[in-house]
């Protein structure tokens, strides 16, 4: 199933995630997944991938002060039950953030139901940018976020499903 990962940079500081998670849970948005990561990997990733100019991301910045500041931050990908609220109130609340496309499986909790996943998107030629998920132990059902570089092919090859 696709659906819409919101990207937002946090300050790395105490009481910060409970703020983002109240602020979301007074406007009744539950999280349905999270992964938290250090943001300065990530904005390695962007220069990277991206070369050394960010005009879309951040005009402004320079590549080495864009590094140091980002160790002062942490990258949330999230998904929530109303994208749209959230982002709404993201916006608002001057959040810096960005929406991707994803591929959210709620799979069987069982040994190689995720190797299962994986070996399909291999199969197809799809590479996974990254992934996450989780279930409580003894749980009949996971859920796991796939970022796959080829969004499309892979919504079509999990619908079959």
């Amino acid at each position: 199933m696709v659906r819409t990962e919101i990207s937002l940079f946090l300050r790395n500081a105490p009481g910060e995630l409970g703020k983002l998670a109240t602020m979301l849970a007074e406007a009744k948005i539950n999280i349905d997944a999270l992964t938290i990561q250090d943001a300065s990997e990530y904005v390695q990733g962007l220069f990277r991938a991206r070369g050394k100019s960010l005009k879309r991301i951040a005009p402004a910045a320079s590549y080495g002060s864009m590094q140091k500041d980002s160790a002062n931050y942490a990258l949330i990908r999230l998904l929530v039950d109303n994208t749209d609220r959230a982002i709404d109130l993201l916006g608002k609340a001057d959040y810096v953030f960005d929406i991707i496309p994803v591929i959210a499986l709620e799979i069987d909790n069982r040994p190689g139901t995720l190797a299962g996943m994986a070996k399909k998107f291999g199969e197809e030629g799809i590479n996974i940018n990254y992934v996450y998920g989780s279930a409580l132990p003894r749980g009949k059902k996971s859920l796991f976020v796939f970022c796959p570089e080829d969004i499309e092919l892979a919504a079509r090859i999990f619908k079959e499903d």
